[in-house]
């Protein structure tokens, strides 16, 4: 005995217990094992598809019989404060009752009149057939065919118990298999089998979203104050949630917050919140409702917004019409699956995002849909030139193609010649009297007053741009003597209420590429993949960032097509963006469109290569005409003008030179009794207005945020 006791006192104690723990390793090892081979995944997943799917059949077939499902809306309804819910449900549940009470006395009376209602129907059935027989036998003159048709029935009774007993053996050996069968497929359907046991193409497949799923994802953000607040509420947060509402592939949910918690910690944490709900981050929208202290989730049904949404409506019917007035173009699909369709009847559109996820095909989509109206003219520089835009040759009035400085050029002279047709327009308004803009009436009877849409795509190559014209003045950048950038701002301004808009698509926006006060004058701003949070303002605005748009949170390549838009397209109260996930029209079904908008015009003959009419520069003018000579008699001056442009000089006066050159301080001057013009003055008052064009005022304003 002694002997036992030492021994056990001197046994260390992990020497005691290494058996116990070395099996339970062993048990581990062996169930992890047993994990990775396919046949006992194959059995435990099948398994599980059985006993899931039976499960589920038989809770469907007693939430069909019973008025269980009431209830547990009734407790649901409860939990999250909802007492109009609750009488609702109640009273539904008390119509079930009284409906399941009528059935089943109906029932009941049908057993206690169904002997009597037998022997009548046999009765009526055999008079019947008595009567057919003595008919029959009255025209074959034969009476045994009296009872001709009672033995045709006979005849199919026995043949229908000959055919059921050779069929009933085999029906009852099968219909198990039949049932096991059909709990099996719905098993399967609803993934009942555990994560590791599915195939890998079915692995986490995101679960339904319940209240108590959401309630545990935000007490479990990390923010002290949310749990805290959730752990002191009574119903443990249910108050926090409105009704889980289904919302297109996915569901939508309102949750308010603790008091000390923000709506901006919840948007900082959305990727944790994303996990804690089993979903990817981008499967997770957080958007502020115009409720206070609240935010609402927008949560998809798992691998949802990886499925394509189908093709545009624009190619399922060759009779699909446009109304730039009136109409709308059908651009895609917004979270919920409803249809997202833009009105751009007088509309600036700005469209931007990273490169190559679907900018240029999203800003055609509407262009192609618009191609439909014959009544809208269409002015185009693509600026990438690689034929995105070609369908609209014989379509557009003007096609540039190519990302030069010479395009750029062609480019600029197209949205200048928009400044200079807007500007007719507004004057023929105002010789009219008219207080209205342009009517939808006045342009379809007045050729004058036509849409135009203007379209620059890849804009950022004009904004970009270090060209500079002949004049000296450049065409990119954001200062006042920028040709590209002033045009679009006047056309922002004013533009709209005669007809003239643009489009521009841009890539990766800086204040370099996209200046503020140009993105700014646009009424739809919708945005792609962009890479970060500042960018989005750049691209939106900072109201629609803030309220939680969030375009820079998308995934590049794989949410190519997908638009956060802000303004012009329908909204909830309250909402300033919407997501879209856009049609895609390739290149070869843009054609198809172009070709039918072309059946509809009479020979359009675009024009791809600009000779368009440069300004007259006067002080160049001058000084090529003084030549080598230091002084020149302004009599002889003038003469010189009108040789070299006798067009625009053959009326020109002393008067007329001197008013050119008296704001440079170069105006002519007396010599030796004469007066002169001088080389050396014209000369510094060129390199003077150089240098104050380079100097020249930016764009007002800088980033937004």
């Amino acid at each position: 005995m002694s002997d036992t006791v030492n021994l056990t006192k001197d046994t260390p104690p992990a020497t005691q217990d290494t058996a116990p723990h070395r099996r339970l390793t062993s048990i581990r090892h062996i169930v992890i094992e047993a994990r990775q081979n396919p046949a006992y995944r194959a059995a435990v997943r099948h398994g599980a598809y059985v006993f899931g799917g039976s499960r589920i059949v038989a809770r469907r077939t007693w939430d069909g019989r019973t008025a269980s499902r009431h209830e547990r809306m009734i407790r649901a309804a409860e939990a999250a404060g909802l007492m109009e819910e609750v009488k609702e449900w109640e009273q539904r549940a008390q119509s079930y009752r009284a409906a399941r009470h009528r059935r089943r006395m109906d029932l009941i009376r049908t057993m206690i009149y169904a002997p009597k209602a037998i022997g009548y129907a046999t009765a009526t059935g055999g008079g019947i057939l008595l009567l057919l027989g003595i008919l029959l036998a009255w025209a074959n003159h034969d009476v045994r065919d009296v009872v001709t048709p009672i033995e045709t029935v006979i005849d199919l009774v026995r043949w229908g118990a000959f055919i059921g007993g050779i069929v009933w053996d085999p029906f009852l050996f099968a219909a198990p298999w039949i049932g096991l069968a059909a709990v099996w497929a719905v098993g399967r359907h609803q993934h009942t089998a555990p994560q590791w046991a599915l195939p890998i193409q079915d692995r986490d497949m995101g679960g339904p979203i319940t209240p108590s799923i959401v309630v545990v994802a935000f007490r479990d953000l990390g923010i002290s104050a949310l749990r805290k607040g959730i752990e002191a509420m009574g119903d443990v947060g249910a108050a926090m949630l409105s009704g889980i509402r289904i919302a297109g592939c996915g569901v939508e949910v309102d949750v308010t917050l603790p008091s000390g918690v923000s709506t901006e910690e919840i948007q900082n944490r959305r990727r944790k919140l994303a996990e804690n709900l089993n979903r990817h981050e981008h499967e997770v929208f957080i958007s502020i409702p115009p409720q206070p202290r609240t935010v609402r989730l927008w949560i998809a049904d798992s691998g949802a917004l990886d499925e394509p949404i189908g093709v545009s409506p624009l190619m399922l019917t060759e009779d699909a019409t446009a109304d730039y007035y009136t109409g709308a173009a059908p651009w895609g699909q917004n979270l919920r699956g409803d249809l997202v369709d833009v009105s751009v009847f007088q509309r600036h559109i700005l469209l931007t995002g990273l490169s190559n996820q679907g900018k240029t095909a999203s800003l055609r989509a509407l262009a192609l849909w618009l191609a439909l109206d014959d009544t809208v003219d269409f002015y185009i520089a693509d600026l990438k030139g690689v034929g995105d835009w070609r369908g609209f040759l014989g379509l557009a009035q003007v096609l540039i193609q190519g990302p030069t400085d010479a395009h750029v050029a062609q480019a600029t002279d197209v949205v200048e010649w928009g400044v200079d047709e807007m500007q007719k327009r507004i004057g023929l308004l105002e010789e009219s009297g008219s207080t209205e803009g342009v009517t939808r009436d006045m342009a379809r009877t007045d050729s004058r007053f036509r849409p135009i849409v203007i379209i620059v795509d890849e804009a950022q190559v004009a904004y970009g741009s270090t060209a500079k014209s002949p004049d000296g003045r450049p065409y990119g950048g954001s200062k006042a003597t920028s040709r590209y950038f002033q045009a679009v701002k006047k056309i922002h301004d004013q533009g709209r209420a005669v007809n003239v808009t643009i489009w521009e698509g841009t890539q990766d926006p800086t204040d370099e590429n996209l200046p503020k006060r140009s993105r700014e004058g646009n009424h739809i701003r919708g945005s792609l993949v962009l890479g970060t949070e500042s960018q989005a303002k750049m691209a939106l605005g900072e109201a629609p960032v803030d309220a939680g748009a969030a375009p820079h949170k998308l995934r590049r390549d794989l949410d190519r097509g997908t638009l956060v838009v802000a303004g012009g397209v329908r909204m909830e109260p309250g909402q300033v963006s919407v997501t879209v996930r856009t049609y895609f029209i390739s290149g070869d079904d843009a054609v198809t469109l172009t070709d039918r908008a072309k059946a509809r015009r009479h020979g359009v003959a675009t024009v791809q290569t600009l000779d368009v009419e440069r300004p007259v520069d006067h002080l160049t003018d001058i000084c090529a005409v003084l030549g080598e000579d230091s002084r020149v008699r302004t009599q002889e001056v003038l003469h010189r003008l009108q040789t070299r442009n006798d067009a625009v000089y053959a009326d020109w006066t002393f008067g007329d030179l001197k008013a050119e050159l008296e704001p440079y301080g170069a105006e002519p001057y007396k010599s030796d009794g004469v007066m002169v013009v001088a080389r050396d003055r014209i000369q510094d008052a060129i390199l003077e207005r150089l240098a104050g064009m380079d100097d020249g005022p930016e764009d007002e304003g800088g980033a937004e945020g």
